[in-house]
């Protein structure tokens, strides 16, 4: 099984809630108000409403006791490579029970462009020559391969070899940040290429358990509008008020003016 460049994610997310996902918790947050977008589920897919012009990230947390690789994409475009997304391309290493808040595309080991919900024609994926797939945040989580036992013998052989390796050998990075098509409407929000933030990285390794996913959570988002003209997000219906006979109190008198 090749190693695969990744990021392992350092810090800690806040506590998940409304989140998508068996191995790790998925969910979308909106950065300018702080607040996890609520999750709607509809004909066996899962939704979340974008207010456009926000700035947005993916929280990702890891609920199993080993470490996952989270190969992540928006609108069909990695989003630390660039690439049009497949399961074998980088990705972002969780270490076990650790939460994190991907912000952007990566464009260095010290920065990222911001996410942010805009119109189609002003997504990442659509100025690229990509609007296919605009609207859906994919993330492919794999299991790490549990290392093979290694005989006394060959112990002190194995840690000269990795002595001798060059520090840019390992696979991938280490993240410090400081801070079914639908018969409804076209889709009126994707995902822009927002204004650059520091976000520090460093490479490390990861070995796959299989070469697919152990787990594929696929969430679509579009603006309130058109979820509800979809029927994505339901409305509570009013219920008229009955009229009352007698609605008043007892009281001695008699009519006064209007």
């Amino acid at each position: 099984m090749k190693r695969l460049c990744a990021i392992a994610i350092a810090s800690l997310a806040s506590a998940q809630a409304l989140a998508v996902g068996n191995l790790a918790d998925v969910s979308i947050t909106d950065r300018d108000t702080g607040e996890n977008l609520a999750v709607h589920r509809h004909r066996g897919e899962y939704w979340v409403a974008g207010r456009p012009g926000a700035r947005y990230a993916i929280n990702i947390r890891n609920q199993q006791g080993s470490r996952l690789l989270a190969v992540t994409s928006v609108d069909g475009v990695n989003i630390l490579t660039g690439e049009s997304a497949a399961f074998d391309q980088r990705g972002y290493v969780f270490d076990p029970w650790v939460g994190y808040d991907i912000a952007g595309w990566r464009k260095s080991d010290s920065q990222i462009a911001a996410f942010t919900f805009t119109s189609v024609p002003r997504s990442y994926a659509a100025r690229t020559g990509r609007p296919d797939n605009v609207g859906v945040i994919g993330v492919a989580l794999f299991r790490e391969r549990p290392p093979a036992p290694i005989a006394m013998n060959e112990r002190s052989d194995l840690a000269s070899a990795r002595a001798e390796a060059p520090a840019t050998e390992a696979a991938g990075a280490l993240s410090r940040d400081r801070e079914e098509k639908s018969q409804a409407a076209a889709p009126s929000l994707g995902t822009g290429h927002g204004r650059r933030e520091d976000s520090q990285v460093v490479h490390v390794g990861f070995d796959r358990e299989q070469h697919q996913p152990n787990e594929i959570i696929r969430i679509r988002y579009d603006s309130r509008e058109n979820l509800l003209a979809m029927g994505v997000i339901r409305q509570a219906v009013p219920v008229p008020s009955r009229p009352q006979p007698f609605p008043g109190e007892v009281r001695m008198g008699y009519v006064p003016d209007p």
